[in-house]
């Protein structure tokens, strides 16, 4: 009989990181260690290691699952009867270009789709079976996965629901997210996809080496960007149900294989360990932005990061978001500046305009690339409309970008190469460079300097062309370089 389901409004744990535990029963968990001769209830003991064993104590992750039956009944693997050619680990045919990229929203299929059928690659370098690097993919499904189950052997999944909201069925327990919130499945970790409306579309991340971690802050102090405790941890939740026929999917080096099993696998009643699912809602983000002038770099948004394996290096992938927030420097062009990037940027949009793109092209379930170098930024309407917004060094008022929009960006090191089903499917959008074409030359060598930098720059300037002149006359005063040198 299966334990009683959670209600609409699930219970959940809270923290970044924490040792967690978590039982569906009182007493499952056992006492003062971790693997006795006899569990309680009759449970089997059964570790999830994230980590290998001999990492440092501060980078270790794993959890211990107490299980009805162990993972490990079940029939042989054997390939899935219906291979997804769109899903790969694989980017050796991939192709590099310098080119700006840019998809139209993927529609929702009007077959049955589950959200493993669902996946589709978009890019991704590095290789799974050495555990490095990382895989780009969107998702569109219609249909639930019903009696089965996803283990991913490659790394871990960063879900992006862009339209309709989910309910992740997982060993530790279950997690509703919907758009505007995201989840992390970890390597190795069963889940199922439940759709909630019907039809879902969104965005993953999936890093095959190391784990998301919170950025550090740095100048920024103790607090600010994503708070530790506004990650939401499932509790324990069980089915004990026998006798029907489930699937258990296990994706290896990208290809997918399946054996069936005789009972659910959500069958763990108890858990403790730090290496767990977990999801979080962006509109908790506490961004930090600039209250003087400039645009800062889109890093000072970033959610969670990747680090590297190698101390000091830069870090695997981040996910950055741009929220909602306002805008406030002055003497500032405010959209994204133009821009080339060591890094490549991988852009999706969750819903509203995004603030550097008037042209109408990119949409919410659309997403746009720039490789390592390739030169991007607000289109022409965008630049016209925000530089027009300067009055030769006038302040502007502040300005909200709008609780409708959110945008994220996964920002990676190492350079994706693009999948021949991305290049090829008609979602590309193959005048996306047209949107800057419009920006036309300003220069006027006859016009001389426009004053619109900061005023305290305004101010020196102009006393240091006072000064010039008193200079001249013999009339030169020593508050002239006082108000230059501050």
């Amino acid at each position: 009989m299966a334990a009683a389901a959670a209600s609409t409004q699930l219970k959940y744990q809270s923290g970044f990181g924490n040792e967690f535990s978590s039982e569906a029963l009182p007493g499952a968990l056992p006492e003062g260690q971790n693997n006795p001769k006899t569990c309680p209830y009759g449970l089997y003991a059964e570790q999830l290691s994230g980590t290998h064993f001999t990492a440092p104590r501060v980078a270790n992750r794993r959890s211990w699952l107490y299980r009805i039956r162990p993972s490990v009944t079940h029939e042989p693997f054997h390939p899935v009867n219906f291979p997804n050619e769109s899903l790969t680990a694989d980017f050796t045919a991939g192709t590099v270009t310098p080119n700006q990229l840019r998809w139209r929203p993927f529609p929702v299929p009007p077959e049955p789709v589950d959200w493993v059928r669902g996946l589709f690659t978009l890019c991704g370098a590095g290789r799974a079976s050495t555990k490095e690097g990382f895989a780009v993919h969107v998702y569109a499904a219609n249909q639930s996965m019903d009696n089965s189950a996803l283990a991913n052997a490659d790394g871990d999944f960063l879900i992006v629901p862009q339209q309709g909201a989910l309910r992740l069925k997982t060993e530790f327990g279950l997690l509703d997210v919907a758009p505007g919130e995201i989840a992390v499945i970890p390597r190795g970790v069963r889940f199922a996809v439940v759709l909630h409306n019907g039809a879902a579309r969104g965005y993953v991340l999936e890093v095959f080496q190391g784990h998301f971690a919170l950025p550090d802050l740095g100048p920024i102090g103790a607090n600010g960007l994503a708070n530790p405790r506004d990650f939401l941890h499932p509790v324990a939740w069980y089915e004990d149900i026998e006798g029907l026929s489930y699937s258990v999917l296990h994706k290896l080096e990208g290809h997918l294989f399946v054996a069936a099993q005789s009972f659910s696998p959500f069958n763990v009643v108890a858990w403790h360990g730090n290496y767990v699912p977990y999801k979080y809602d962006l509109a908790r983000f506490c961004p930090m932005n600039a209250v003087a002038f400039d645009h800062p770099d889109p890093s000072i948004f970033t959610v969670l990061t990747v680090p590297s394996y190698t101390q000091g290096a830069p870090p695997t992938a981040d996910f950055v978001i741009f929220p909602p927030r306002w805008l406030v420097a002055e003497h500032t062009f405010r959209p994204p500046y133009y821009h080339r990037n060591c890094a490549s940027e991988f852009m999706g949009l969750i819903k509203g305009q995004y603030e550097a793109k008037q042209d109408g092209g990119f949409l919410p379930g659309g997403a746009s690339l720039h490789l390592c170098m390739t030169p991007h930024g607000p289109d022409t309407a965008t630049f016209e409309r925000a530089a027009g917004m300067a009055d030769l060094g006038a302040a502007e008022g502040p300005a909200h970008l709008g609780h409708e929009t959110l945008a994220f960006m996964f920002e990676t090191t190492a350079i994706p190469r693009i999948t021949p089903a991305a290049l090829s499917c008609p979602c590309v959008d193959r005048d996306y460079y047209k949107c800057w074409v419009g920006l036309k030359s300003h220069f006027d060598p006859t016009s001389g300097p426009n004053m619109t930098s900061h005023p305290k720059i305004q101010e020196a300037g102009a006393a240091k062309a006072t000064g010039s002149t008193a200079a001249a006359d013999g009339t030169a005063s020593a508050g002239n370089g006082s108000l230059l040198s501050g």
